[in-house]
């Protein structure tokens, strides 16, 4: 059997590569290697797989001997949350935690993400020790766990993202894409919570549309929306609301660059970024570090997903993190990314300043960024054969951009990611290198 666990979860097509007994195993075996002594939090995502998928780590869990809360369609930063802080009216600190979710994939996929004690994702060599535990299948626990719901958690969930809030958002249209996932059932409470005019747009929570043609992964629908709402603001979240990208009032993107960007200074203006410095994953174009400079702030890079930024943060002591993708994580109030808490916070930047979005993320300015996937039969074999021209290629930008050529770690693929100066010079660099892999 190959690694289950990709950068995020094991996924698979459910009933087809993600079964009830994987889920299942899965579910024991992870009691086994955590060794739980308080509940083990459920949650999911609103994929139709998710109730049976559910009902089969619930009974992992329990028949394994541990005691389950069940904190229903949420989404997968709090379960994160209430690792953290407990869960109300629940005794006990939980233990772990499992998300049923395949976040931004379509509706029939579907996944398993675990995390620790303290809401923290795990790492590979524990995910790698509860692998190995499958194929050693223990027996039944004497005494079978307590399965229970948890009482309103999104109710709860909303609560505690507005207690973070350093300013409200009371003047401001925002219109909300849920992507029919687990946001639809916080944001309303939680937007317009905050004091802001909320406009909440797919939010099915059968979960059969969910991540169609809407959401982070499909703007599109988020720029129309706020053409047709007049809104000040247009907020985008994937399908288990990890993540959100954000589109002004003319409907221009801002990414996770623009977004760091801007709670970057924020921070560092009341005082409350750590040592000045964020973390970001190498593919965070240029234009990011190069808008933060003249602030007195730093970037450091990461591999790609966002455990390894997390990692970092923790590693130096940061507040802030995250992906162009989207997946920031506010160290302060939660240990992973939160896409309405980040959205929030946004927000209240933008209410606070008086500025449109448009302006506050101005202050990036992206180099043209060219991506070019290429198929190969052995990755660390093209690598090698490579890494003279993209050291040549390196020397030859300088500091006016950069080259980037990393395997994939779900395909067969060398990416190149080039930033220059030109659209032209960016893709005439990437071609190059993409034509010697090829």
């Amino acid at each position: 059997m190959g690694r289950l666990f990709g950068t995020d979860g094991v996924r698979g097509v459910a009933g087809v590569e993600l079964t009830a007994d994987l889920a299942r195993s899965l579910a024991a075996a992870a009691v086994a290697e955590l060794a739980p002594t308080g509940p083990v939090v459920v949650g999911r995502d609103t994929r139709p797989s998710g109730e049976w998928l559910q009902d089969a780590v619930v009974d992992g869990l329990s028949s394994a001997g541990a005691d389950v809360v069940l904190l229903g369609v949420i989404p997968t930063p709090a379960v994160a949350r209430a690792l953290a802080t407990g869960v109300p009216g629940v005794e006990g600190q939980p233990s772990f935690g499992v998300v049923i979710s395949a976040s931004h994939n379509p509706a029939p996929d579907n996944g398993i993400k675990l995390f620790g004690a303290g809401g923290l994702k795990l790492g590979d060599d524990i995910e790698d020790r509860i692998q190995a535990r499958l194929a050693d299948p223990r027996p039944a626990a004497a005494r079978p766990g307590v399965v229970a719901p948890a009482d309103d958690a999104a109710g709860a969930y909303a609560v505690a993202l507005l207690a973070t809030l350093p300013h409200r958002l009371d003047g401001l249209r925002v219109v909300v894409d849920c992507a029919n996932g687990a946001a639809a059932t916080v944001a309303h409470a939680a937007y317009a919570g905050a004091g802001a005019d909320v406009v909440v747009v797919y939010d099915e929570v059968d979960g059969d549309r969910i991540n169609a043609g809407c959401g982070a992964t499909h703007l599109e629908a988020i720029q129309a929306a706020v053409r047709e709402h007049g809104a000040d603001v247009g907020i985008a979240h994937d399908g288990d609301a990890d993540r959100c990208l954000a589109v002004t009032a003319d409907g221009e993107v801002v990414d996770g660059d623009g977004i760091l960007a801007i709670l970057a200074v924020d921070l560092h203006e009341r005082g409350r970024l750590a040592t000045d410095t964020i973390a970001a994953t190498v593919m965070s174009n240029l234009g990011l570090a190069n808008a933060l400079r003249p602030h007195g702030i730093a970037v450091v890079t990461t591999a790609v997903g966002d455990r390894y930024v997390t990692e970092r943060m923790r590693a130096d002591g940061l507040t802030l993190g995250g992906e162009q993708s989207g997946h920031v994580i506010l160290a302060e109030h939660a240990t992973t990314g939160d896409g309405i808490l980040t959205a929030l916070h946004l927000l209240a930047r933008v209410a606070s300043t008086g500025s449109s979005l448009a302006t506050l993320a101005s202050i990036v300015q992206r180099l043209p960024q060219v991506l070019v996937n290429v198929p190969v039969l052995d990755r660390d074999v093209a690598l090698t054969a490579l890494r003279p021209l993209t050291e040549q290629v390196a020397s030859e930008l300088g500091t006016s951009g950069r080259v980037l050529v990393r395997p994939s770690g779900t395909e067969p693929l060398i990416r190149v990611m080039v930033e220059a100066p030109g659209d032209g010079q960016a893709a005439a660099i990437a071609e190059r290198l993409a034509a010697a892999i090829r």
